[in-house]
C-alpha cells in the first residue's frame, strides 16, 4: 500500500543513499582522527591551559570516536529510511502497473 507518491519515494531514496555515503565516510574519517575534523569535537580546554596532557589527548580520543559513533549510528537510521522508500517506490511501481 503507498503511503507516498512515486517522486517523494524517489527523493527520499536519493537523500538516504547520500546520508548514507556521507556519513558512513564521516565515520571513517572520525575513527581514524582526521584533523580536517577537529573542529566539531566536543568542547575541550584548550591545550594551553592543560596541565595534564595524557588526559587532554584522551579526550581528544573519546570526542573523535564519539562522533565516530553518532555519524554510523545516524547512517544506520538512514539505511531505515532506505529501505522505507524503496518500499514505498516498489509499492507506487507496483500499483501503477496493475491499473
Amino acid at each position: 500500500m503507498p503511503v507516498c507518491g512515486p517522486k517523494l519515494s524517489l527523493c527520499g531514496l536519493i537523500l538516504s543513499v547520500w546520508g548514507i555515503v556521507q556519513l558512513g565516510l564521516m565515520g571513517i574519517f572520525y575513527h581514524f582522527h582526521s584533523v580536517a575534523l577537529a573542529e566539531d569535537l566536543p568542547e575541550v580546554e584548550p591545550p594551553e591551559h592543560v596541565k595534564d596532557l595524557d588526559k587532554f589527548y584522551s579526550e581528544i580520543d573519546r570526542g573523535f570516536t564519539q562522533n565516530a559513533y553518532n555519524c554510523w549510528i545516524a547512517a544506520l537510521l538512514y539505511l531505515v529510511t532506505l529501505a522505507i522508500s524503496v518500499h514505498q517506490f516498489w509499492a507506487n511501481n507496483r500499483s501503477s502497473l496493475s491499473v
